[in-house]
């Protein structure tokens, strides 16, 4: 356990802003993550857990408190079998993307989709994290947690993880801290079935079908830094939080009403902003298309300090000098913009520590 006081949290962030930790305790062990988060919760302090750091935006004055930084490792198959899957438990602290290279290896499918996304593998289920047609809640089996409440170790089957789009029980209170994560991929050497659009473009393949596992991670990384996200340090594009905003999922109705105001906004003659329907009948936009036609192109905001990232629309970026309060204010103004074009409130991804969006 390493322990350091005012430590710099822009350090620990993708975003790289963010003031300091009163202190900062590094665990690379279970035992010591328990240990550290008890400590803080018996001395009733603030305390803030941090992984890979991909989807946080802390204020420029810092954390009044106690970071752990979770840097826990462990890679281990419990069981390997064409019938019954590989089941793989993953240390909280396991860089994420690490864990899909490993996973394409070896011939687990399930998370190829997945790849270049940053931060840590005992985040994924907290966000439900997905991307070209996948959700970790798709291959996870269960989630080992410390629960402060009752301080004893849990562990939690899918389905009582309450996984939404881009959400969980573990999202909606901050009761649980996340040990590890066991995963069940299927045992085979090509992917599942290609589920996106663009993807099945650039693979030159048909929506439903299957390719190497190595074909479909190299195609996910392509799509991904053309939009500049996979991180790039001598590119500033990539110095975000990814998808700032979420995917706005409404109503048949509220979709007709929004179609309507685009029609208003835009002319008779617009497209149509992007349709995605689900078997309950809820619809799901597009809110890198709604930021774009509400006037917010790619790259606004250029030369910063903040602004959209200049290949997505859907990224606040940092141009190298921003502060916190910078990106909370491109976001603000972005977040507002659509709504009042629209009337569609997007609602941000990234968690806000210390101040508000």
């Amino acid at each position: 356990m390493q322990e350091s006081h005012d430590a710099p949290l822009s350090e620990h962030t993708t975003m790289r802003v963010g003031g300091p930790a009163q202190r900062l305790v590094v665990v690379e062990t279970i035992d010591e993550l328990v240990d550290a988060v008890r400590e803080v919760d018996d001395a009733q302090e603030p305390l803030l857990v941090l992984g890979g750091g991909s989807n946080l935006v802390i204020a420029d004055g810092g954390f009044a408190g106690t970071v752990v930084k979770v840097a826990t490792s462990g890679i281990e198959p419990e069981s390997v079998d064409y019938c019954g899957g590989a089941m793989v438990r993953v240390a909280a602290g396991e860089v994420w993307d690490d864990l899909v290279s490993r996973a394409v290896a070896e011939g687990w499918s399930g998370i190829e989709a997945l790849s270049g996304i940053p931060g840590s593998t005992g985040a994924t289920p907290v966000q439900n994290v997905g991307a070209y047609g996948q959700e970790v809640s798709q291959t996870i089996a269960r989630v080992r947690v410390w629960d402060r409440g009752t301080q004893e170790v849990r562990t939690m089957s899918a389905s009582q993880c309450d996984f939404t789009y881009r959400h969980s029980l573990f999202k909606s209170s901050s009761n649980f801290v996340v040990l590890d994560v066991t995963f069940q991929f299927v045992v085979a050497d090509l992917s599942q079935p290609i589920a996106y659009a663009d993807l099945a473009a650039g693979l030159g393949v048909d929506i439903g079908a299957r390719v190497p596992l190595g074909d479909a991670r190299e195609a996910v990384l392509e799509q991904r830094r053309r939009r500049g996200m996979v991180l790039d340090a001598a590119d500033h594009d990539t110095w975000s939080c990814g998808s700032f905003f979420t995917n706005p999922i409404m109503s048949a109705d509220r979709f007709e009403s929004l179609e309507e105001r685009v029609r208003s906004e835009l002319g008779a003659e617009a497209p149509a902003p992007p349709r995605f329907s689900d078997a309950s009948g809820a619809v799901k936009t597009s809110a890198a298309w709604l930021i774009d036609k509400a006037g917010f192109g790619k790259g606004f905001g250029m030369p910063g300090p903040a602004a959209l990232s200049t290949k997505h629309t859907l990224a606040v970026t940092n141009r190298g000098s921003a502060t916190a309060a910078d990106v909370a204010t491109l976001a603000r103004q972005v977040r507002d913009g659509v709504h009042d074009r629209f009337g569609v409130t997007l609602v941000n991804e990234p968690v806000f520590v210390g101040h508000d969006l």
